[in-house]
Order: structure tokens, then sequence, then C-alpha cells
């Protein structure tokens, strides 16, 4: 399932216009990205939590040459799936 699937089924869902849907799923979306963009996290109840951890600098090497490179640290996003959605998907 993508993006447009998601649309379709919130379309099927409440009706209204193909736009309305698109909007409505662009807005959940965006709302979750800027929320982890600020460092916070995003739990929603069901489905699990959403939140941006932050990953450590280190040494890694290029697979065709072997030479070290330097990855600086930086925030991942992370997902923790509630029982619920755990449960559902057993």
């Amino acid at each position: 399932m993508n993006k447009a699937d998601i649309i379709n089924k919130v379309h099927e869902s409440l009706g209204g216009t193909k736009a309305d849907a698109e909007r409505a799923v662009d807005t959940m979306l965006n709302c979750i990205v800027d929320t982890l963009k600020d460092g916070n996290e995003v739990s929603i109840a069901g489905l699990g939590i959403f939140s941006a951890k932050m990953r450590n600098a280190r040494t890694a090497r290029n697979p065709r040459t072997g030479e070290p490179i330097e990855v600086p640290a930086m925030r991942v996003p992370k997902f923790r799936a509630a029982k619920a959605l755990k449960d559902a998907v057993k």
C-alpha cells in the first residue's frame, strides 16, 4: 500500500472530493514530520509512537575502496509499535 492507496481509502470512507482526502492525508503526514523535527514524539493510540533519536558519530567504511569515512551524529526517526498493532499483525 502506498500514499495514493491511503488517499483512496480515506476518500471512500469520508466521501467528499479526492482533493480533500489528499489534503487530509498530507496534513497528517506533515504534522508528524514537523513534530519530529521539533524533537517531540507523536503517539497514536492503537498504532504506535513516532519519535526521533540521536545517533552517535561513527567511523564507517566505503564498501568499494575500504577507506574509513566519518559519519556525523544525526537525528533519525524511530517507530515503536503499539501492543494492539502487534496483536493485529500476528
